[in-house]
């Protein structure tokens, strides 16, 4: 695994009042506003910060208990499925722990998350309508996919 982040997510309890502030109090670009789901903006060169409903994001990431402090992810990035199941057969090698083993998603991707020996929860993501530019102007767009469920990879 390379050491880089590409993402930071936020599990928002509002996600309309986390828009409220980001989008139109704090006037920040989102690069893909995606509905009671999810917000990505451009915070970085090559780096976003998704704002993704606490439901959705308590199960994707395996939190069953509610949260003490505000549940958060570290994303990272990758050119292939390949890739992700590599990353996180890594992960559990070194005493990682996989919360969410790599699956397909519904967006046309895969994902699987795992926690280091802290518990900070990791998201191993390849996603084919994500691209970043030269000058690290991230391109993120949503993949046209059959209706079908996120599902084991």
């Amino acid at each position: 695994m390379q050491p880089h982040v590409d993402v930071l997510t936020l599990a928002v309890r509002d996600l309309d009042a986390s828009r409220r502030f980001y989008i139109d109090g704090l006037k920040w670009v989102p690069a893909l506003d995606v509905p009671g789901e999810v917000i990505f903006i451009q915070i970085g060169h090559g780096l976003l910060l998704a704002l993704y409903d606490i439901e959705k994001f308590s199960a994707e990431a395996g939190i069953d208990e509610p949260a003490t402090v505000a549940p958060m992810s570290l994303g990272h990035n990758v050119h292939s499925v390949e890739e992700v199941e590599a990353v996180m057969a890594q992960a559990e090698a070194l005493g990682g722990t996989i919360i969410a083993p790599a699956r397909t998603m519904s967006w046309g991707g895969c994902s699987g998350c795992f926690a280091d020996p802290d518990g900070f929860r990791w998201e191993v993501v390849f996603n084919p309508g994500l691209s970043v530019d030269q000058d690290g102007t991230v391109r993120i767009g949503v993949v046209d996919q059959p209706d079908q469920p996120d599902q084991p990879k």
